[in-house]
């Protein structure tokens, strides 16, 4: 059932994306509320990327209705899809940063093909977006190849923030950094969900991301949402997949978060 519109941020109905003969979305529903973070996990090549990359019209989608803050997607991505997408901002799974240009010229990116500002302020822009991911006005001047991993996906999301969007698609955020990296990551992410009030779709397959970022948590299976709910709720969910990923040899350290 479809919450209240003026709660929901992405809604989602009966979705079909398929290549080929080969369905990966096979009707699925699911609603994302205004404001929260929504986790999806599911198995690898299950179709967690494709849904995040339907929904943001990167792929075409078979059939089915999605609509982003009240605007209807078109069924191809065309007009209306390029205007939703001034309400998103997307950190793709490593990063995707241009190799040839700065940090600083990365974040400046979405502002230069979206706005129409002098230099100076759009690197104003650019160095006050790095800073609140906590990078220095000097990491701006360096290449990613002169990055670390943790450093990747801060330019990143900073690019991501670049347009102020009121949502944030993140593919894989903690995805090869180390547990420390990717604590910090989680805690910045939070912090800037409850500073600026994003709502954040995070396809994850990191437990401890789920664990204590997550406010909901979807679990995508057999082309379907399975189970939807706080982390304590998929805990006791009796699907098979579901159960196998969260009380698995390595899920032993997984505990409810607490209200």
């Amino acid at each position: 059932m479809q919450e209240t519109d003026t709660h929901v941020a992405i809604h989602v109905e009966d979705l079909v994306v398929g290549f080929g003969r080969h369905i990966v979305i096979d009707h699925l529903s699911l609603d994302v509320r205004r404001g929260e973070i929504l986790g999806l996990v599911g198995a690898s090549g299950g179709g967690k990327s494709v849904l995040m990359r339907t929904v943001i019209g990167l792929i075409e989608r078979q059939s089915g209705k999605i609509e982003v803050m009240g605007s209807d997607i078109g069924l191809t991505p065309g007009r209306r899809t390029r205007d939703a997408a001034a309400k998103w901002g997307v950190l793709f799974q490593q990063g995707a940063l241009f190799s040839s240009l700065t940090a600083l010229q990365n974040v400046e990116f979405p502002l230069r093909e979206n706005a129409t500002l002098s230099d100076e302020l759009m690197t104003e822009i650019a160095n006050a977006k790095l800073e609140m991911v906590g990078l220095a006005p000097e990491d701006g001047v360096k290449f990613p190849s002169e990055l670390s991993g943790g450093m990747t996906k801060r330019v990143a999301l900073a690019r991501a923030l670049a347009l102020d969007p009121a949502i944030v698609f993140l593919d894989e955020p903690t995805s090869g950094l180390d547990p420390i990296a990717a604590g910090d990551f989680d805690t910045l992410i939070k912090t800037l969900q409850k500073t600026l009030g994003l709502t954040v779709f995070m396809v994850t397959h990191d437990l401890a991301s789920l664990n204590t970022v997550c406010d909901r948590v979807a679990a995508l299976a057999d082309g379907k949402i399975v189970t939807i709910g706080p982390m304590s709720e998929l805990l006791r969910s009796e699907h098979p997949w579901v159960k196998a990923y969260f009380h698995g040899k390595r899920s032993l350290m997984l505990q409810p978060k607490a209200i």
